[in-house]
């Protein structure tokens, strides 16, 4: 997979500010996407104390969900800790670990935020931009904005709001538990994210590909590729 947009990635946090302001403008926030066959989740995790970035992609077929393929980098942690800036810290991981697919996804589904996030720009935007493919923020916490109360029924969701602007829904992928907060990242609509997520999601709170992308990123690795 090769990159569609370039940037440097050592930058102060102003910096990185001002980029996703620039960047957001560029975004594409309606159905952009052709045939999805495969679909792939995104997740980050961290060692030796944070300072090794360990980022994995585990791509599915869609709509069965049987792993395709799944690749894992392991880079030198270059930004810092930040709210609201945390692609900076995981992107390039995730990045060289897109790289090794032998399978190229036609969705992402990340582990973060898309447009809900104060400047428009989060984590799911950033990538879905950088390598020009329909991605969806699916975060299990509120970054920003509110919503009203959402229905216990599998599937229920609020619009999310921000100043006035709808910028994701707070979605209930299981009864008893709490919602998801998903938005459009870059070429998807918001109902269209809404579909795919629930398509994604078994019996489990977590849609499948966050589910793998997070057991690669943490746990042990399969013995063998697909």
């Amino acid at each position: 997979m090769k990159l569609h947009l370039h940037h440097p990635w050592k930058v102060t946090p102003e910096e990185a500010v001002a980029l996703q302001k620039r960047l957001s403008r560029h975004l594409v926030l309606e159905d952009r996407l052709g045939p999805v066959a495969h679909v792939a989740g995104v997740d980050v995790g961290f060692e030796d104390g944070g300072r090794i970035t360990r980022a994995a992609v585990a791509v599915l077929r869609f709509p069965s969900l049987e792993l395709a393929d799944y690749a894992l980098a392991r880079v030198p942690t270059g930004f810092p800790y930040v709210p609201g800036l945390l692609s900076f810290r995981e992107v390039p991981a995730i990045v060289e670990a897109l790289k090794k697919l032998d399978v190229d996804p036609d969705l992402l589904l990340c582990d973060g935020q898309g447009i809900a996030h104060p400047r428009r720009f989060g984590i799911a935007s950033h990538l879905g931009l950088l390598c020009d493919l329909p991605s969806i923020g699916v975060a299990k916490t509120r970054l920003t904005g509110t919503h009203g109360e959402v229905g216990n029924e599998r599937g229920a969701w609020q619009p999310l709001l921000d100043k006035g602007e709808i910028i994701g829904a707070a979605l209930r992928t299981k009864p008893n538990t709490k919602p998801l907060y998903v938005s459009p990242g870059h070429r998807v609509s918001l109902p269209t994210a809404i579909g795919y997520v629930m398509a994604c999601v078994t019996r489990y709170r977590l849609p499948e590909t966050t589910r793998w992308a997070h057991r690669l990123a943490s746990g042990p690795l399969p013995l063998s590729r697909p």
